[in-house]
Formats: structure tokens, sequence, C-alpha cells
């Protein structure tokens, strides 16, 4: 199994920091209808440095965890990672919807029934919300170029569990899939006193058969909340015949090696 040695994937100091002389791009928090969960939800949206309404750019779906919602990935100053490695020439303008993966009509972060089959599945849900709500939404109201080559997906822990399960499931659709120590379930499992039958199995975890998706996983070498799932997931992928990105870095499960994944991945996409 290739696994990339971590040194490649090493982060410069200051890439998450306001620098002197970049232009950085802006954060809104919007809202759009959900017929899937019947409600009104939130997403943040960040737009480009120099941000023309009359181009059109690639965009990134990127997820959040278990615990969080449409606000977790703020902490991890994305406008500061992107906007810095723009201005360096090392990433393409884009632009990035942040939304919330808990997709039923109470969508609150960190709720009462985090460890349960209820609510992960709500976050299985979202691939709904997405293709049905969310895309059409974001397609008619933003100046978004479309197509795979055009359209990324990441996400950390529960959230790269979805971005994998969504980027397999709709491989025409998202040319770049980037999942941050993804979670258990996309084969079955048993954690936290919860059984799942895995969203594929060891045969169908793959990509159709010529693909040139690219998909990139990393883990945290400290991680013992999804512990061995990503290297598991990154060898059944390649004895599936997907050619992946898949590297251990420093940290456990935490922003560490997620801001390490979002910083790699940015510069990785749309090219």
């Amino acid at each position: 199994m290739a696994r990339f040695d971590k040194e490649l994937f090493a982060v410069p100091e200051g890439f998450d920091r306001m620098k002197e002389g970049v232009t950085y791009g802006k954060i809104a928090e919007i809202s759009y209808d959900s017929k899937t969960t019947g409600t009104t939800r939130k997403v943040n949206i960040i737009l480009p440095p120099e941000f023309d309404e009359n181009k059109k750019y690639p965009v990134l779906y990127l997820l959040h965890g278990i615990g969080g919602d449409h606000n977790e990935w703020l902490g991890a100053e994305p406008v500061y990672v992107l906007s810095n490695l723009v201005a360096e020439g090392k990433a393409e303008k884009m632009i990035v919807v942040i939304p919330n993966v808990r997709a039923r009509a109470n969508d609150a972060g960190n709720p009462q029934d985090i460890y349960t089959l209820k609510h992960y599945k709500a976050f299985d849900n979202f691939i709904n919300d997405l293709r049905d709500d969310l895309m059409p939404y974001i397609e008619t109201n933003y100046p978004v170029l479309t197509g795979k080559e055009n359209t990324a997906i990441a996400g950390l822990s529960m959230g790269g569990r979805e971005t994998i399960f969504i980027g397999l499931s709709m491989p025409d659709t998202f040319g770049y899939i980037g999942a941050f120590t993804p979670a258990p379930g996309l084969l079955p499992y048993t954690n936290y006193g919860v059984s799942e039958d895995g969203l594929f199995t060891t045969e169908t975890l793959t990509l159709p058969k010529g693909s040139d998706n690219f998909l990139m996983i990393n883990a945290g070498e400290s991680d013992g909340i999804v512990t061995v799932w990503p290297e598991t997931y990154n060898k059944t992928l390649e004895e599936n015949g997907v050619n992946t990105i898949f590297y251990v870095t420093d940290g456990g499960h935490d922003f560490v090696v997620w801001k390490n994944g979002l910083y790699n991945f940015l510069k990785k996409i749309f090219k």
C-alpha cells in the first residue's frame, strides 16, 4: 500500500495566519430552503480574494465533524489558509461552501444523541440535501463552474466519512475527494456500542474502473478516536484499483491534522 512520507505534507509556519500584503477572501452566513429536511438551513460561503461576480469559479464543499455544524471549520481559519495559498500561486481561486452536514430538522451541533445510529443516519442523509437542495441553490445564486473537474468535496472525521460516501456515490459530480481522519461507518463496524452494516462492502468501496477522480486521505499519528479506519479505507480502495494519496501526519484527532489536510488538499485541486 502506498503511504507517502509526512514530510512531503508539512505545513509552513504561519500558513493559517493573516499576512501583510495579502488580499483575503470574504465569508458570509446565508440560508437556503431544504426540501430534504423541510427546514431553512444555514451555510457559510467563502468568496475568493478579489471576487468578481462576472467570473465563474470552481467550488469546494467542506464538511464538519460529528459534534460540529457549519461553523466548526471557521476555527481553522480557512479564509487565511486559502487566501495565503492563492497569494503564493499554490492554489486556485475558488468558492468554498461550508454546510451543516446533519441533515434533519433538528440540526443543532453537539446533540444529546451524538453517538447513536439515528444521528449517524442524519449525516448519511446529507447526500440528498446536498444533491437536491444545496447544490442547486449554490449553482443558481453564485457564479460557480460545474462538472466534476470544477467540483470538490472534503471533510473532517464524520465529515470525512460522508466525503468518501458522497464522492464514491457521485463520481460524475465530484472530481476531487479529500477525507481527513475519516470516521468509521463506510465498512461494517461496531463502536461506542453502535453497530452499522456499512455504507459499502469491501468490494463496493471503489470508483468506476478508469476513473481519474482525485482521492486523498490523511490520518493523525496519535489518533485514538478513528484509530485504523483511515488506513483501512485506503488499503481497501487500493486493493480495488483506486489511486489514492494517503499519509499519516503529526497530531491526533484534531485541527492540527485537519488543517494540514485542508492545506494540502487545496494545493492539489482544480489543477
